[in-house]
């Protein structure tokens, strides 16, 4: 019997988190999901444990130890939703420091494979538009955004350093703004706020006006890059996300039309003054390097993301 390929997804109770590690199942890979349960949720790894995962609770801070071999960690861990920068500002930082730190260590002493979730908001209120990864971003150290912004730069860092200084074998990933079942109804995001409000009937709320544009990537398409990014040999950073840009407007109106809510649009004051005005990833690398583009309509995307928050609210 051939031996099965062994993956630890750290954050893997999160959004992205469950998408990987069910990937990963149905790949036929040994998953170990480890997850503190700060943002993820209980329901998600149970749903993985009842597909074959092995739950590991526990703080990516400290040290892991993971009996046998292991050929592939990928670090999702981190607290990821615009509530989360003000709620868990020093835990985002420990988590992209001291977590990615010990996450390579596990990678090193098993000389395995290991993948870091980096972000689009490494490159913050970008100045370059489309975002191609030679660009290095413009971020404001001070501001609110700035432990979930320069904690992912940070961890990249690291994951260049381990890969030059001990021939770490590591795969960057980018990625920017990601939607799907899964998500968590309080999570803050666009997405899920506009699908909430709509289904509520509430006001959907348009922070700044809603002129701000934002490129939406749906979780199945997002995940199928990263699993490429995974196994291919390229460890540069590379952009995962939605080369089509809409404003939050325009995104407003689409949940309308697919929840058919009677809810209005109410511009409200921006959350932070550094908050992004253009987000749109270049993705030549990801075409180049994995053949990988998204096939997702939006329209698609969000009729699937509308029946996922509705069957939330009808239990």
């Amino acid at each position: 019997m051939a031996v099965k390929p062994k993956a630890v997804v750290s954050g893997g109770a999160g959004f992205l988190g469950y998408h990987m590690s069910k990937r990963l199942l149905d790949e036929g890979y040994d998953v170990y999901v480890v997850d503190n349960y700060e943002t993820g949720t209980r329901r998600n790894t149970r749903d993985l444990a009842e597909a074959g995962a092995e739950i590991i609770v526990h703080d990516v801070c400290e040290p892991l130890h993971i009996a046998g071999d292991i050929d592939y960690v990928l670090n999702l861990a981190c607290p990821a939703s615009p509530i989360d920068f003000d709620r868990l500002p020093l835990e985002i930082m420990r988590t992209c420091a001291l977590g990615t730190n010990m996450l390579l260590e596990l990678c090193r002493a098993h000389q395995a494979t290991f993948l870091q979730a980096s972000t689009s908001e490494v490159y913050g209120d970008p100045e370059v538009h489309p975002q191609r990864e030679d660009y290095c971003g413009n971020v404001n150290i001070a501001g609110p955004r700035a432990v979930y912004d320069e904690g992912k730069r940070y961890a990249e860092t690291l994951c260049h350093t381990y890969h030059r200084h001990y021939r770490a074998d590591v795969r960057i990933a980018r990625i920017f703004n990601t939607y799907g079942p899964r998500m968590r109804p309080d999570d803050g995001r666009v997405v899920s706020n506009f699908c909430m409000q709509a289904l509520s009937a509430e006001p959907l709320t348009l922070y700044g006006g809603g002129e701000q544009t934002r490129s939406f990537c749906y979780c199945e398409d997002l995940i199928e890059g990263l699993y490429r990014l995974m196994l291919s040999d390229y460890s540069g950073p590379c952009n995962l996300g939605n080369p089509s840009e809409i404003s939050v407007r325009e995104l407003a109106e689409l949940v309308l039309e697919f929840s058919n809510s009677s809810s209005e649009l109410k511009v409200v004051p921006a959350l932070h003054d550094d908050d992004p005005k253009r987000r749109r990833p270049d993705i030549t690398v990801a075409r180049k390097q994995l053949g990988w583009e998204p096939k997702i309509h939006l329209r698609d995307g969000l009729r699937h993301t509308m029946e996922w928050f509705r069957s939330l609210t009808n239990q």
